[in-house]
């Protein structure tokens, strides 16, 4: 039987650390009963970040990551963005939570998706990244002993996989800033 109160503990820890960073915003909890990631992840769950403007972001937190790596005092936590309200990108996150099971996430990775991220985007891949949008106040939170650190999955093109495994990701991040890239935007050009 899998203790669930150190789990629970870090769990609200860091749902709290989420809620404080987004005061303000309206913040929902919700779950993905589909897949492997009941059995993998427990304890996962996604926190819905509503935007603080009309025609803001929505944000996308996972909750539960952290214990892939239940044997260390290090975990991840992922971030996705959309330009609506949407149960797809709760998917997303369970996705990566699930691949990410034993460790095996980390910046720079991409994560090949099988179709668009959201129906009608050229980006079909997440690129593991540090939360640039978000700041240190988001991506780093301490529970105890354990290290936390908040990831963003950021959408690109097959074409900026590529690249970004020819020259780096620091290069794709590069152009990506350099063109203005709304990366929550559906529709939004490759920059390869």
């Amino acid at each position: 039987m899998v203790d669930i109160q150190p789990c629970d503990d870090v769990c609200g820890a860091l749902e709290e650390h989420v809620r404080r960073y987004f005061a303000g915003h309206r913040v929902e909890v919700l779950t993905w009963d589909s897949g492997p990631i009941d059995e993998a992840s427990p304890h996962f769950r996604a926190l819905q970040v509503a935007p603080s403007a009309p025609d803001g972001p929505w944000h996308y937190v996972s909750i539960g990551g952290w214990a892939a790596t239940p044997d260390g005092d290090r975990g991840l936590e992922f971030i996705v963005s959309t330009p609506a309200e949407t149960r797809e990108a709760v998917e997303l996150l369970a996705m990566n939570v699930y691949f990410h099971q034993d460790g095996q996430l980390a910046p720079g990775h991409t994560v090949p998706i099988g179709e668009p991220w959201l129906p009608g985007s050229l980006c079909d891949h997440l690129l593991v990244s540090l939360p640039h949008l978000f700041g240190a106040g988001l991506q780093r939170c301490y529970v105890g002993d354990r290290h936390v650190e908040f990831l963003w999955l950021a959408p690109v093109t097959k074409a900026e996989r590529d690249f970004c495994a020819d020259y780096g990701q620091e290069a794709l991040e590069r152009r990506l800033e350099a063109a203005g890239v709304r990366y929550w935007d559906i529709g939004r050009d490759s920059v390869v």
